[in-house]
């Protein structure tokens, strides 16, 4: 058992599908797409085997109220900026560092490269190593890696697929939003 005790986890409708939010004592851990029961499984199963404890499905957790009511929010239009505590212990290193340099530095409506992100946390030529990073997001959303594109142009891989990048910049604004 870690120091975080329980994880509390539950289910919420967005406009990019189910999404599965974790949290613990510390703060939202966990944000993952396509909540599908067999994806919630496994997502269960990983919560479990990397933070040591047994994930609690708990909709009306009092932990789990803020995530859910600012994401609502982001998805309305009428939030743009998420404040929540996050729990940052599924990543470390490297990836920890780019991810929170990420956070703060890449604001709604804005987009970075690989490559920028790289220099900023001053490992400028790693650029691929930023892209294995936004691949292990643990906060997806919350931790904006879908405002991480190519820098010639190209929206780059997203760990919760093509479709759903483009729906989260269209709701920012960056791109235009699909006609049909």
């Amino acid at each position: 058992m870690n120091s975080n005790g329980v994880v509390e986890w539950a289910v919420v409708e967005s406009d990019i599908g189910p999404l599965l939010l974790a949290a613990t004592d510390t703060g939202l851990v966990s944000v993952v797409f396509h909540a599908r029961p067999e994806v919630r499984r496994k997502a269960v199963g990983q919560l479990r085997a990397r933070l040591g404890a047994e994930p609690v499905e708990n909709p009306g957790s009092a932990r789990l109220a803020e995530p859910i009511r600012q994401l609502a929010a982001y998805f309305a239009g009428s939030l743009r900026e998420f404040s929540l505590d996050l729990d940052w212990s599924l990543t470390s290193g490297f990836n920890r560092q780019v991810l929170r340099e990420l956070a703060t530095g890449v604001p709604f409506g804005a987009v970075a490269g690989y490559g920028d992100l790289a220099e900023r946390v001053g490992q400028p030529g790693a650029a691929q190593a930023v892209g294995a990073a936004m691949g292990s997001n643990p906060l997806p959303v919350v931790v904006p890696c879908h405002r991480v594109v190519e820098s010639g142009g190209g929206l780059g891989g997203f760990g919760g697929g093509l479709e759903t990048k483009r729906k989260l910049l269209a709701l920012e604004g960056v791109l235009p939003q699909p006609l049909f």
